[in-house]
């Protein structure tokens, strides 16, 4: 099995065994504050959430190649991120805009607010079954 996760001083994201080994950069270009990763193993997908000058969300490939984004508008603080397995969605949820938001995963189309509260600050966001679990500060 393999660790992936994002280093914000460097503004990459890495992977490597769960060991220690095999440690390599999967992105290095086009990030300035990635937050959240999810990965998909069985499609191959890692999903991440920026923050930086252009807030997104993006996909690409667990080797890095092949970067689209999926989400560029209508976000400001994208935080948690979590992947619906059952119903290939993927869940986002933004500390400023104060919503958690879904997307299918593929497309990046059907954009649907989940959840939207006011003044709560949303850290991160689990999705498990018909359930979604969600932090805030």
């Amino acid at each position: 099995g393999n660790i992936y996760w994002t280093d914000h001083g460097f503004n990459l994201i890495e992977v490597a065994r769960l060991n220690g080994s095999f440690r390599y950069v999967v992105i290095s270009q086009g990030l300035e504050q990635p937050r959240s990763i999810a990965v998909h193993p069985e499609k191959g997908y890692l999903f991440w959430t920026e923050w930086g000058q252009t807030p997104c969300i993006g996909r690409a490939h667990l080797d890095g190649s092949e970067k689209v984004v999926l989400v560029s508008l209508g976000i400001a603080w994208p935080n948690g991120i979590s992947i619906d397995y059952e119903e290939n969605k993927l869940y986002w949820c933004d500390a400023r805009t104060d919503k958690i938001e879904r997307i299918d995963l593929e497309s990046g189309g059907n954009r649907e607010i989940v959840l939207s509260g006011s003044n709560v600050d949303m850290f991160s966001v689990a999705v498990f079954g018909a359930y979604i679990y969600w932090s805030d500060r």
